[in-house]
């Protein structure tokens, strides 16, 4: 008999074995003579015989009867449990009390009174799994969907049966709770056929029985903006949205008689979204992002607040301007290309020639130019976004891909000091102190506290909120210069509100700064062109 076989149907237990020689005591006080015991019974062969025939009783689903009358030690059969001690040679039991006692009654109540030396290991029923997997989404509770589709027949209660493009605005925001310059997005979504209506049937099929009503809502933009065979947002899929914000917005009112600037902003914003959502940087922006990013929360600001300069994150005309201005004025010929010279000139001559050699190496981001060396507008916003708030991660990769000169993954005093050389000369012309290297890397060290004090991760930078003084120091001069001086200007904006980013409050000193020149030139000019007319109307 293979006792492999015994244990799959039955554990041990030391009162179960019920050998009426050996006392009780003994057992339970000395597992290893229990293991021998057990041992022994299992081998012998009348044990082997019963256990097979149990064990066919099992199979075929027959009731188990394994003794008769147990409670006589004497009591013998052809079902009695074989002896472990020949006959005449067991040792003599202590005597019991016939009194009743916690022990006596345990012993009654245990699975030893129904006859059978082992414990059965009992299936457990069958648990039924709700189910958790559903390919359109969970389905909505049924008051969601009452209410619902209560709403849906007040809106669609007309003798069309349906509606046109230019009421459906009432449907995407009362019905779909989204913002309402998703509305023509959401139309064409449904209106496959372009038939200029979407009925009652067809709205109902898309949003309530394909379950986008129980979807959270980035997942509803994400799918009514998305192109139908791709799980991807790409630039292109934005457009439509923009070109309805611009149209009904009454913050960008004043844009709709310049469709040049109306396209320049569209693009602008893209640009944004893209540069701090798209992580990845292949301008295929995944659900996981949108959901990670705060542009949901930016769009519904965006339909709220009638001031669009109130939205900093993307929608900001006040943001637009200053960075398409910073463009136009970098950008001599109007090409719509800047080359390495002018960008040279950012800033007021800010940065270093090997910082600029590097961006134009496209070592941080793929240039998106036709024209081989030269930088085009949305390269440009990569670049001004990255250099004006250092603190946010898109910029913190941005320069570090840029200073990485082997592309290993750390930066060395080598690569610093390569870096910082072109520092320390130009402070030299300009009869600045300079100040050496090894102070400038104990600084930094200090700055950052590295893991390893002999190179810095980007994981390093990310975890300190100082990183982006390290790239100034390396080959901003100006605003290294701030940085040691400890401008007290700036150090009160940042305690004014400190939930303003860096980029927040330099787009904001810049349009000032840009507003009063507009305001100077109109002055002197005595007139203004149409087109500078209607920029100064928001200010």
């Amino acid at each position: 008999m293979d006792i492999d076989t015994v244990d799959e149907v039955a554990c041990l237990d030391p009162e179960l074995l019920q050998l009426n020689e050996v006392s009780p005591f003994a057992l339970k006080t000395s597992p290893q003579l229990v293991e021998e015991l057990y041992s022994q019974w299992l081998s012998l062969p009348d044990t082997a015989q019963l256990v097979k025939s149990l064990i066919n009783d099992v199979k075929a689903g027959n009731a188990i009867s394994v003794f008769g009358n147990l409670s006589n030690p004497n009591a013998a059969g052809s079902n009695s449990l074989p002896s472990m001690f020949p006959a005449g040679n067991a040792p003599p039991l202590s005597p019991r009390s016939s009194s009743s006692s916690p022990r006596t009654s345990k012993q009654r109540n245990s699975p030893s009174s129904l006859g059978s030396p082992l414990k059965f290991v009992i299936e457990p029923g069958e648990e039924v799994i709700p189910q958790f997997y559903f390919q359109n989404g969970r389905p909505p509770p049924r008051d969601l969907k009452e209410h619902c589709l209560s709403s849906i027949n007040h809106l669609f209660n007309n003798p069309l049966n349906g509606l046109q493009i230019d009421e459906f605005k009432s449907v995407t925001k009362d019905v779909c709770k989204l913002p309402s310059f998703l509305s023509s997005a959401l139309f064409g979504k449904i209106d496959v056929d372009c038939t200029g209506i979407v009925t009652r049937d067809a709205f109902i099929k898309f949003w309530v029985d394909s379950n986008m009503l129980a979807m959270d809502i980035a997942t509803q933009v994400f799918k009514i903006i998305k192109q139908s065979d791709c799980n991807y947002l790409t630039q292109v899929d934005f457009k439509p949205v923009l070109q309805e914000l611009l149209a009904t917005h009454p913050g960008l009112e004043f844009l709709r008689g310049t469709p040049e600037f109306q396209e320049r902003y569209a693009e602008t914003v893209i640009y944004r979204i893209f540069y701090y959502i798209n992580r990845s940087g292949n301008g295929h922006l995944t659900l996981r992002e949108l959901k990670r990013g705060n542009l949901i929360t930016a769009m519904q600001q965006a339909d709220e607040e009638d001031d669009i300069n109130k939205v900093l994150r993307y929608f900001s005309y006040e943001h637009f301007y200053v960075i398409y201005c910073k463009f136009w004025e970098l950008d001599t010929d109007h090409d719509f290309c800047i080359d390495k010279e002018s960008l040279i000139k950012y800033g007021n001559y800010a940065l270093t020639y090997r910082i600029v050699d590097r961006i134009f190496s496209q070592v941080p981001r793929r240039f998106t130019s036709r024209v081989e060396g030269m930088m085009s507008y949305e390269d440009f916003v990569y670049f001004m976004l990255a250099e004006e708030d250092k603190s946010s991660e898109p910029s913190l990769e941005y320069w570090f891909k840029c200073i990485d000169l082997d592309g290993n993954g750390v930066l060395t005093s080598i690569e610093l000091q390569f870096f910082y050389e072109e520092q320390l000369h130009r402070m030299e012309c300009i009869a600045l102190e300079p100040v050496l290297f090894e102070d400038i890397l104990c600084q930094i060290v200090d700055m950052i506290a590295p893991e390893r004090e002999d190179y810095i991760t980007l994981r390093d930078l990310k975890g300190c909120k100082l990183s982006g003084n390290v790239f100034n120091i390396l080959f901003n001069l100006n605003k290294f210069m701030a940085f040691e001086t400890r401008d007290p200007f700036l150090i009160r904006q940042e305690h004014e509100d400190p939930t303003l980013t860096e980029w927040d409050r330099f787009a904001h000193r810049e349009y000032v700064r840009l507003s009063m020149e507009e305001d100077v030139e109109d002055v002197s000019n005595g007139s203004a062109d149409v087109w500078e007319e209607s920029l100064e109307a928001p200010f």
